[in-house]
Formats: C-alpha cells, sequence, structure tokens
C-alpha cells in the first residue's frame, strides 16, 4: 500500500480530495498530487492527471493516458508494498513545476530509497506531463543497500533530514 511520509508537502482534508483543481496554481496541484499518493489515494492523485497524460521515468518506456498510470499505481498499492515522498525543492515558471526529492520503494522490509527530479506540466488544473529523472547507478546503490537493510536494518536508508516544511 502506498504510505505517508514523516512530513507532508502540504496537508490534504477530505473535502479537499473531493474538490476540482482548476482553481488551484500549478505548484498546488503537483504538491497535491504527491500528497494524495502518498496517502494511497490512487483514485484522488489520477483525478489529477489529465486523461492523455504522459508520464515518463527517464530510460524507462513511456506511459500514455490516465487510465495506464491508474493501473500502475493499482500494482504499486498493495499489501506489503510502500511509497514515500520527501520533496526537497519545488518551483514553477509557468504551468511548469520543478520537483526535486527522494523518493522511497518498499516491498515487505526491502526499502529502496533514491533521489528523483521531476517535472511536471499542468494545464487547467490538470497534470498533463510528468516526468522524473534519476540516475541508475543510484537506484543501484539504493536497491542493494536496500537488501543489506533486510538482513541488517542498520543498514537501511533513513528518511531525508532536510525536507521542505509541510
Amino acid at each position: 500500500m502506498l504510505t505517508a511520509m514523516r512530513e507532508p508537502v502540504s496537508e490534504v482534508t477530505e473535502e479537499q480530495a473531493s474538490q476540482p483543481a482548476a482553481g488551484f496554481t500549478p505548484t498546488l496541484v503537483v504538491e497535491r498530487f504527491l500528497d494524495l499518493l502518498r496517502l494511497g489515494d490512487v483514485d484522488g492523485a489520477v483525478a489529477l492527471l489529465a486523461v492523455d497524460v504522459e508520464y515518463e521515468n527517464k530510460g524507462l518506456p513511456t506511459i500514455h493516458g490516465r487510465e495506464r498510470v491508474r493501473r500502475l499505481f493499482q500494482a504499486m498499492n498493495r499489501v506489503g508494498t510502500g511509497f514515500e515522498v520527501y520533496v526537497h525543492l519545488i518551483s514553477a515558471d509557468g504551468s511548469s513545476v520543478l520537483t526535486e526529492r527522494t523518493d522511497v520503494l518498499k516491498w515487505g522490509r526491502l526499502r529502496i530509497q533514491f533521489w528523483v527530479c521531476g517535472r511536471f506540466d499542468v494545464r487547467d488544473g490538470e497534470i498533463v506531463v510528468w516526468r522524473d529523472y534519476f540516475d541508475q547507478m543510484n537506484i543501484a546503490a539504493a536497491t542493494i543497500r536496500g537488501l543489506l537493510g533486510t538482513v541488517f536494518p542498520a543498514a537501511r536508508a533513513k528518511p531525508p533530514a532536510t525536507c521542505r516544511p509541510g
């Protein structure tokens, strides 16, 4: 299941989660999207994506369309799995939002923590492009550390100490 991070990007109330984001700035749309993902609200997060969204993790195949992204998130949202996000910096230039963050993927006792830079293009309150950039060597090292951490808990990566206040 997608789980919460220590400090939320921003607080999302149940009332806000049920409302469209058309009146939000692009930065607030992205913050809300990441909040909903970390809370495990796949449907709420996906509702902030355009029908024809383009989701790309550089170096991996691009996923086209809201429903395909939904299926991916639902597959990751199973018992024993988890997701955390720690936003270090977020900024916008017009409708494009850039994030520097630490993402954490969890499967049982395995915790893989790595840095990510993301670009989100927002139009009319919906994310139309979501592109993440990361270093494959950083992911490999995080995976090795995560595997070691399943045997030696002291080796597990700790949540980042420096994050953008929630």
